[in-house]
């Protein structure tokens, strides 16, 4: 409340916003299989995050940019796990959890997409995904690893200022 505003708070709050609407689109959900749970909606968040603070941190403040991006993706998933009803003092245990599971899922995103790590984007995808459980339908890995090669790529051509757009 007192805390002093950095400037790249209101940029990095505005782009958690169109992030956390990209990572509910329906389509994530209808035809690429994540399921429509608190797990799978949480899933593709961390895929989106990551996949964005990656893209943030190209930025010549990107440590800053990338840290206030995080920062304002907590304070929403805080406050949404206290508006459905989980106690005070489990919020903290489970908001380091969420933070932790971003971590792991952001390493395996990265290393699949730029082919350094040994396991494939759709592996990766499979294990990460999809809410702890395995896709019904294997072509929905299909479609899911398409369309995040197709989202990562597009932010990488993003100018900074349209990627709240």
């Amino acid at each position: 409340m007192f805390r002093r505003r950095k400037p790249e708070d209101d940029f990095a709050a505005a782009l958690y916003k169109r992030v956390a609407e990209q990572a509910r689109m329906p389509e994530l959900f209808e035809d690429c299989g994540i399921p429509d749970t608190l797990d799978g909606r949480f899933d593709s968040l961390a895929l989106h995050a990551a996949l964005v603070i990656d893209r943030l941190r190209r930025e010549p403040d990107g440590e800053a940019l990338s840290q206030a991006f995080f920062d304002a993706m907590f304070r929403h998933l805080d406050l949404t796990l206290r508006e459905i009803g989980i106690q005070d003092l489990g919020v903290g245990r489970r908001i380091k959890i969420m933070a932790e599971g971003l971590h792991g899922r952001a390493l395996a995103y990265r290393e699949a997409l730029n082919g350094g790590g040994p396991t494939p984007l759709a592996e990766v995808l499979r294990r990460n995904a999809y809410g702890g459980t395995s896709p019904q339908d294997s072509e929905a890995v299909v479609r899911l690893e398409a369309y995040v090669r197709n989202y990562a790529r597009s932010l990488g051509t993003t100018a900074r200022n349209d990627l709240i757009k």
